[in-house]
């Protein structure tokens, strides 16, 4: 509340005063000269105190509520700057979350502790802190409007201080051994056959879940022996891989003949229900529909059940992918290629307990050097 002074474009050297008072807001150009700007703004705030409102008679007493800015934010900042997905995700936690607290609030209104407050209550509700970051980054955009119309002197969604507990150091993940994964297969082959091929598919190649049920017929080259990932489908929409960007990865000898098998089967299918040509996602069910990617998962889940198996998550595939072929001593710059990340450098660090002698080749290998410069000691 009050008079305040600043540049409108930091470092323009352009004053002007900014009038907050009793919900009235507006600002005034005044000139290159801070001094001035000064003055006028005292002048201003001490008329203000003595109940002169002319310098506001032609603004109306109105700040727009933060669904107003959100309306904007969801319908043109957020589609021209996300993914389809991204957007999908944020349309849902304004709508069950965000703007039941915020909705109504003129923008002006929310203060620091207002968002803090409001994701330490998400934290309590046992969310996960994925899903917590993704609210605070739409309250922050949201905001982030308001501030560039100049409604608001800061976002108070920035910085909002300590929010989760401190987590343990390094990644959590729970591959299965080459065992355990054998095993899984076998169930999956026997009593679920009509999927082995998708799950194979996983296990032998590391691709996240959404890329295997991406995956069209045009995207193998069974002479070469690789699949292009081009696409992703999550929560029943296609959308580009993760990080926006398609990868070429290898199949092995064993993976290619299931799918050529898969290919020839759906030949027969298209012949046996008049269809006019092979349906172009691979995973699909009799009618040629693709699968829901939660009925896979539940038949994932029933298969580690039925095979007494210790439970793991579907995206644990892709982990057992990784780990083991880095305990085998394959190049590491070839598994993360086919992994997707971003730099070998992220893969070495995700995996590092898993590569070969890790901890004891080195540690063997320091301890005979000590042992020869004691020797060698005069």
């Amino acid at each position: 509340m009050g008079v305040t002074v600043r540049e409108k474009v930091k470092g323009s050297g352009i004053w002007w005063i900014f009038i907050n008072h009793k919900g009235y807001r507006t600002s005034k150009f005044v000139g290159k000269d801070k001094r001035s700007a000064l003055a006028v703004a005292e002048t201003v705030n001490a008329s203000l105190v003595l109940g002169d409102l002319g310098i506001l008679k032609d603004n109306k007493p109105s700040v727009k509520t933060f669904r107003e800015y959100a309306d904007l934010w969801i319908s043109i900042t957020v589609p021209a700057t996300c993914k389809p997905s991204t957007e999908r995700d944020y349309q849902g936690l304004l709508k069950n979350h965000i703007l039941p607290c915020f909705g109504k609030m003129p923008v002006d209104k929310i203060t620091r502790l207002t968002v803090k407050n409001f994701l330490m209550k998400k934290v309590k509700g046992g969310f996960a802190q994925s899903t917590i970051t993704h609210m605070k980054n739409a309250v922050s955009g949201v905001l982030s409007l308001a501030l560039d119309d100049e409604i608001i002197p800061a976002n108070p969604a920035y910085s909002v201080g300590k929010i989760f507990k401190k987590q343990d150091a390094g990644p959590k993940i729970d591959p299965y051994s080459i065992d355990e994964l054998a095993s899984l297969l076998k169930v999956i082959q026997t009593d679920f056959s009509d999927h082995y091929p998708f799950f194979r598919t996983l296990s032998g190649t590391g691709m996240r879940f959404g890329e295997g049920l991406g995956l069209q017929w045009n995207d193998i080259d069974f002479e070469s022996r690789f699949i292009m990932i081009q696409r992703g489908v999550s929560k029943g929409y296609e959308d580009s891989p993760k990080n926006g960007m398609g990868r070429k990865i290898d199949m092995d000898k064993e993976l290619a003949k299931i799918l050529k098998g898969l290919k020839h089967q759906r030949k027969l299918q298209a012949l046996k229900n008049g269809w006019k040509e092979v349906p172009e996602w691979i995973f699909v069910k009799d009618n040629g529909i693709p699968y829901h990617e939660s009925y896979l998962r539940r038949l994932f889940y029933r298969a580690i059940k039925k095979g007494n198996l210790r439970p793991i998550h579907v995206h644990d595939l892709r982990h057992t992918y990784a780990t083991l072929r880095i305990a085998n001593g394959d190049n590491i710059a070839d598994v993360s290629k086919q992994l997707g990340h971003h730099s070998i450098a992220f893969t070495t660090s995700f995996y590092y307990h898993w590569k070969p002698g890790c901890n004891k080749s080195e540690v063997d290998a320091f301890g005979s050097l000590v042992s020869k410069k004691i020797i060698n000691q005069k």
